[in-house]
């Protein structure tokens, strides 16, 4: 028989926890603003899609399977549209891979309609207004917050998951994501202080002119995260509200202060780099600083997401650090 002092403690408890539930609850409806307007979600979703890259994968951190979630188009070895830490997650939560929503050719309003769902989520995504019209029409829609394909991982999961009325449990996941991070940037000190640039897939044939993910971007946002410095060249290229830019070969020079590039390619694009009479005299090229990657899963994870970021992270930073080594 429990003492008269335990059955009060425990009372005592479920009187706190009922209480907190009541307050969670409370706090609906929701608003949340976005680069659209303001969204408004009149209670707890239990059916939640999610559409473009990465955003699924903020509820499945937490817990939730979506209903509905955008197959991946990049990255994916086994083509079947789930990448492998997605896969791992499902598997550990016991749960069937949700509908895939095709986006090759844009959003599938249809198949994200199909799926019922109470609250779509695309904090991070390329949204355009006449897709966010049409998406309200099924379901209220968290947008990214101030323009297409730029939300830091922190708030994408900051908004995927006060949508579900999960703001706590998204905190939470951001710390544990913070502590791994420090943890792995701790085993390579030779980053720090370093400029990275990421340059987007390039032309062997054609070097004429260097495309890259500009400072609102969040891979070049992340290397912040990994003790990495933004080369000035790069900052003064950003246009606002871009995530990429472009600028001629011929004017190479204005690079000279990126230590490490990364950038998708083999062999084959280090050579013609090298060789390239302009590229060539990029330091970073002449130093072979330059991590390469592919069109796999790691090369996919170099944009950070809740469940990617666990996956590759010590594999990346390591990459990122041999480049660091042979720019020093």
């Amino acid at each position: 028989m429990q003492s008269p002092l335990r059955v009060l403690a425990a009372l005592l408890a479920w009187i706190l926890a009922a209480g907190a539930v009541q307050a969670q609850e409370a706090a609906f409806p929701l608003t949340i603003p976005h680069a659209f307007g303001t969204t408004t979600i009149p209670e707890k979703p239990q059916r939640v899609a999610t559409v473009n890259s990465g955003n699924h994968e903020v509820p499945l951190a937490l817990g939730v399977v979506p209903v509905g979630m955008a197959a991946a188009n990049y990255g994916d070895d086994d083509g079947d549209g789930v990448l492998p830490w997605v896969a791992e997650r499902l598997e550990e939560l016991g749960a069937e891979t949700p509908a895939l929503f095709d986006e090759g050719d844009g959003i599938d309003f249809e198949a994200v309609a199909a799926s019922q769902p109470d609250v779509i989520l695309a904090a991070y995504s390329g949204l355009t207004q006449a897709d966010y019209d049409t998406l309200s029409q099924i379901a209220p829609v968290v947008a990214y917050p101030d323009s297409a394909w730029t939300t830091e991982w922190r708030q994408m999961i900051r908004m995927n998951s006060a949508g579900m009325g999960m703001a706590a449990e998204g905190e939470a996941l951001i710390d544990r994501m913070e502590a791994q991070i420090a943890d792995t940037v701790a085993k390579h000190p030779q980053l720090q202080g370093k400029t990275a640039m990421f340059v987007t897939h390039l032309d062997s044939t054609n070097l004429s002119v260097v495309n890259f993910y500009s400072a609102n971007d969040t891979r070049v946002k992340f290397f912040a995260d990994l003790g990495l410095s933004m080369p000035r060249s790069v900052t003064e290229a950003t246009q606002p509200g871009q995530f990429f830019g472009s600028v001629s070969a011929e004017r190479i020079d204005a690079f000279d202060d990126v230590d490490i590039v990364v950038t998708y390619g083999g062999d084959l694009l280090l050579q013609a780099m090298k060789a390239d009479p302009l590229m060539a005299h990029m330091p970073a090229v002449a130093n072979e600083a330059i991590v390469l990657l592919g069109n796999d899963p790691l090369g996919n994870a170099a944009n950070p997401t809740p469940l990617s970021l666990p996956w590759v992270l010590d594999d990346y930073a390591a990459l990122l650090a041999e480049a660091a080594r042979k720019a020093e």
